[in-house]
């Protein structure tokens, strides 16, 4: 008898000994997977009483809720994501279980994912973590986000896909499919405008609805109607007033309404407020309440919770509508179906040859090479010694910065991925500090087990650095953020622009010791680079998870070559992002606990690239190779867009160099002639395609009537003009090396509902 048998056999028995079985011992509908989804649903749904219904809507521990026992429905545990799968925790605790089977494989933060600029990469990202999931018998994953990188302060940056809704959305729907066809569900977060830390529980979005469509939603509107994500978090934070897990036009309106979702709406922890907003406005489970969300809570509070006996009475008071509860609870039941009770899922694998693979792979594709003066990387075959210098070559990345913070089963550090390279070289590697920041190696009981202390002054690191340097071919530093409180974590924006603890002065010091002096900096989000005319090249790492060290070996040594794309603009100062540009606190971080989203549409490189070109250090969209391409001229396809066609454009690629590579060639709109401002460009099509040296291959471009639409708020509608257009064909927001012009003859408007 096969598990699944025996499983069914055990609920049968159960279902028996509850009296559930008609007097022919017929299976009832919601047991039987072979019956459609919605009847199975309906069928549980009418054998619950009120108070089942209820139980069933919010946690019984910090990362589960009960199901039914009476009926034998299985109930749901979450885990944290969406890197990798958080370790366990005590049932009503924060503390850790001490299972010695929970480490997982960290995966590349997403904002690495999102430089790949490549759907297979998330794919193979959401199959391989999802996995993970399954094997730990999770079936919900708390991931992935898709939040808009509207500042560089904010301090979960990390954990979303970039500045571009275009971009994210289209990296965001394989994440889902991956992930779900394990029989686990992504919870998309964070739903929507939590686009800062600072004051996250309570600051109040003020946004117009046209910069809410068009920038802030369309990557969650991607996860639910493209990706089909059967779970979604709303944010701490307010919108218009109202939290977002008590918003109904959020929940209700947008989600539930024009986008049709099915899913089911989880609390983030801590989130709700209030027990009347959130059993009418869209919510449908409640978790982690009675506490911040983060760190203290009363003990076995979840009987107290806003969706639990305060409902309830509320109920049986009649002063709440029992078909809100119905609702909440078929999709609650729904969600069980497709995941604990669907027994044809895969069982999942755990740290396994793959899953490393896919983490390494992924990491070398996201991994941006900036910038290569004359050359420099790969590391030449005539280097003898390399001086590697920084604190982040050494130290785990893997704890830390919040609810993504993970135990690996192992990390490779940077140091150790270029002397296994060097090794094989036989190139002599010495290491020196350079500048010491944070210590800690401790997150919520996990401990790197790394003693980073170092009773050197920093002036003494700093020479101790530069007299190496003076004596090696090469110099690798390996900076950039962690973390830690005020950098790369949740909870918590960084206070400066700058790169923390003097890196600055220690790459500049360097630079003037060693002119083959490489800048590797491992961060979530963009930074000042005062010296990146005096280094040679400059390599955007990111934080790359279990494979960190072998993947950065792998590019710094020209294994793999080269072919990530900044998801997000690199400004040269703060002032030079719109929302900074002003110095007004009202923009951010909000005055009197509104944050007023003022600049509109101007987010990320809408704004920059409107500003002269030296206020820019690295565009949206750029990224450079080991070998040289050349892009051919564009020729145009068009159907008939008013009976849905597209409009395809073909680019030759051509790869001129002496290396195989990967290029990205990007499409951007621009409205020539429109009634309302659009924005200069907006990225609408990209295509990334691998090229031979001396081969051609053609890059697709494929533009729909959504391509040209702007969101019309007076009627609701996204809206086609007719009049003159033009595609911006080019490698980078600011490399446009052909434009294709388009006339649009006829003008189209929808509703998300259509």
């Amino acid at each position: 008898m096969k598990l699944h048998d025996i499983t069914k056999s055990v609920v049968a028995v159960a279902m028996m000994a509850g009296g559930l079985f008609s007097a022919t011992g017929a299976t009832p509908i919601y047991l039987d997977d072979t019956q459609p989804l919605e009847a199975r649903v309906k069928d549980a749904l009418s054998r619950m009483t009120a108070a089942e219904k209820v139980g069933i809507i919010h946690a019984q521990s910090k990362f589960s809720s009960p199901g039914v026992q009476r009926l034998g429905i299985p109930g749901i545990w979450c885990t944290d994501g969406p890197h990798g799968i958080r370790p366990d925790v005590l049932w009503d605790e924060w503390e850790q279980a001490g299972a010695t089977n929970d480490s997982c494989v960290a995966f590349p933060a997403l904002t690495c994912l999102a430089a790949t600029w490549n759907p297979d990469m998330a794919l193979l990202y959401g199959k391989s973590i999802g996995e993970e999931a399954r094997y730990r018998n999770k079936n919900v994953l708390l991931g992935p986000g898709v939040n808009i990188y509207r500042t560089p302060l904010n301090g979960r940056n990390f954990e979303y896909m970039g500045e571009d809704p275009y971009l994210a959305g289209r990296m965001v729907v394989p994440y889902v499919k991956g992930v779900q066809e394990n029989g686990v569900a992504a919870c998309v977060k964070h739903y929507a405008l939590n686009n800062q830390e600072q004051d996250r529980d309570h600051v109040n979005v003020l946004v117009d609805d046209r910069t809410l469509h068009e920038i802030y939603l369309p990557g969650f509107k991607a996860a639910i109607t493209e990706g089909d994500a059967w779970a979604i978090m709303p944010g701490y934070n307010k919108y218009d007033g109202d939290h977002a897990c008590e918003n109904q036009v959020l929940l209700l309106d947008i989600l539930k309404g024009d986008w049709g979702f099915d899913g089911v709406a989880i609390s983030d922890w801590g989130a709700v407020h209030n027990t009347e907003k959130v059993a009418r406005n869209g919510l449908d489970m409640e978790f982690g309440s009675w506490t911040n969300g983060l760190n203290w809570g009363a003990s076995n509070a979840y009987d107290d919770y806003y969706l639990a006996k305060p409902y309830l009475k509320l109920l049986e008071e009649g002063k709440l509508p029992m078909e809100d509860l119905d609702d909440k609870a078929a999709r609650v039941l729904r969600l069980i179906m497709r995941t604990e009770m669907n027994r044809n899922r895969p069982y999942g694998s755990l740290n396994s040859d793959e899953h490393y693979a896919a983490a390494r792979r992924i990491g070398g594709e996201g991994i941006v090479l900036l910038k290569n003066k004359k050359g420099l990387l790969p590391v030449p075959e005539n280097v003898n010694k390399i001086l590697v210098v920084g604190e982040n070559a050494i130290k785990m990345m893997t704890v830390g910065g919040g609810s993504s913070s993970l135990k690996v089963q192992r990390e490779t550090l940077p140091l150790d991925g270029i002397k296994n390279y060097a090794k094989e070289r036989g190139i002599e590697v010495v290491y020196e500090r350079g500048y010491v920041g944070d210590v800690t190696g401790e997150y919520n009981g996990v401990k790197t087990g790394q003693n980073l202390e170092d009773s050197r002054s920093p002036k003494e690191l700093i020479s101790d650095a530069i007299k190496a340097a003076k004596d090696a071919d090469m110099v690798i530093f390996v900076g950039g953020l962690n973390k830690s409180d005020h950098q790369d974590a949740e909870g918590t924006d960084r206070k400066e622009y700058n790169l923390p603890y003097g890196q600055d002065e220690v790459i500049e010091a360097l630079a003037n010791a060693n002119p083959n002096t490489v800048v590797v900096n491992l961060t979530g989000n963009a930074y000042a680079m005062p010296w990146k005319d005096k280094v040679a090249a400059i390599v955007q790492g990111w934080y790359i998870g279990s494979e960190a060290g072998n993947a950065i070996a792998d590019v710094l040594f020209g294994v793999v070559n080269p072919s990530g794309k900044l998801p997000m603009t690199f400004a040269k100062d703060l002032k030079d992002y719109a929302p900074h540009a002003a110095g007004d606190s009202a923009v951010y971080p909000g005055v009197n606990g509104d944050v007023h989203y003022k600049e509109g549409l101007d987010v990320g490189y809408r704004y920059t690239d409107k500003l002269k070109p030296g206020n820019v250090n690295y565009a949206f969209g750029h990224g450079l190779s080991y070998t040289d391409f050349k892009l051919g001229k564009a020729s145009v396809t068009a159907d008939d867009m008013a009976a849905g066609g597209n409009i395809t454009i073909t680019v030759p690629v051509s790869n001129i160099g002496k290396m195989k590579g990967a290029e990205v060639v990007q499409a951007y709109v621009h409205d020539m002639e429109s009634s309302v401002y659009r924005p200069m460009k907006e990225l609408k099509a990209f295509d990334k395609v691998e090229v031979a040296p001396g081969m051609t291959v053609n890059a697709n471009l494929t533009l729909g009537k959504d391509s040209f639409a702007f969101y019309n708020p007076d009627t609701k509608q996204w809206t086609v003009e007719p009049g003159k257009f033009e595609i911006l064909i080019g490698t980078s927001s600011d490399r446009i090396l052909q434009k294709v012009p388009l006339t649009i003859n006829e003008s189209y408007t929808w509703k998300d509902s259509e």
